[in-house]
């Protein structure tokens, strides 16, 4: 009587061992062709941005690239109007004349200065009943001096490109050289007018940004050759891109390279994700149908 009630419990149990696992099973599946949808689908959002990535270097690599030298301006000289409507020239940078001394860094010149000075402040949130944070810019001053891209490699070089323009370019071409955080220095009475008031200061930031003279960028523009035979690279006419990058134009487009490869191994690594997620469904299926 014992033996029969045990074998009973043992086919109880493995009952519902089998039913816990085909409900185990019935809710994997929807969850794996889930997953392995999800995945296709950012395969293809991947896919998508690498394509668009692939047609904006090929775009860049046939933009024409030169240097500032005696062969750049013969190619000038011999073009129609002594003009080149997009071309991008990659050089040092030279001032023409004096160039501007950092105010806080010594020995440190360049030919763009921008001085920005911001005020941090908190104020009373009575919503939230507490301090919030807030920038607010005080004051910014931005000057510059006129300069030319010189080729690599020359200290003294009788060939130059003139940049006309620059603030009017794209591109993070300025590098930060100073940046301070001065704390406000709040007294008894200070702190008893902010808390009545609902506002006090709590620091005050200076930065100073610099396109230095002697720093490597490449310039994207139109370039025109004057009648003193001097070059100048100025804003497009036909309403593409002004952009000053501040690298050579090899590492510019190694860049966009980089990103697109980036853009590739994640289209494959979650394409070959969806794949092994219904091929492994598939072999599962077949093997229950085979038992």
């Amino acid at each position: 009587m014992k033996s029969a009630v045990g074998r009973g419990l043992l086919l109880t149990g493995l009952e519902t061992t089998r039913v816990r696992a085909e409900m185990s099973d019935n809710l994997l599946h929807p969850l794996t062709v889930i997953c392995a949808g999800s995945c296709f689908a950012f395969s293809g959002l991947f896919y998508k941005l690498y394509s668009d990535k692939r047609q904006e270097v090929q775009k860049l690599k046939e933009i024409p690239n030169f240097q500032p030298d005696h062969h750049l301006l013969r190619i000038l000289s011999a073009s129609s109007n002594k003009r080149l409507h997009y071309v991008a020239v990659e050089g040092l940078v030279q001032a023409v004349g004096e160039p501007i001394s950092s105010q806080y860094v010594p020995r440190c010149h360049g030919v763009i200065q921008k001085i920005t000075v911001h005020e941090h402040w908190k104020y009373w949130n009575s919503s939230l009943k507490t301090w919030v944070s807030k920038k607010v810019n005080k004051q910014q001053t931005t000057n510059t001096v006129p300069f030319s891209l010189i080729q690599p490699g020359s200290y003294i070089s009788e060939v130059s490109v003139r940049v006309d323009s620059p603030l009017e370019a794209r591109g993070d071409f300025l590098e930060q050289v100073h940046k301070r955080l001065r704390q406000a220095k709040e007294g008894l009475m200070d702190a008893v007018v902010g808390e009545l008031s609902g506002e006090k200061p709590v620091a005050l930031e200076e930065r100073e940004e610099l396109l230095r003279v002697g720093s490597s960028i490449t310039a994207f523009g139109e370039l025109v050759l004057e009648q003193d035979k001097v070059m100048r690279l100025q804003p497009p006419k036909d309403g593409r891109s002004y952009v000053l990058i501040p690298s050579d134009y090899k590492s510019f487009i190694q860049r966009h390279e980089n990103c697109a490869n980036m853009w590739k191994g994640l289209t494959a690594l979650f394409g070959i994700t969806g794949f092994t997620l219904i091929g492994g469904l598939i072999h599962g299926a077949i093997n229950k149908d085979k038992k």
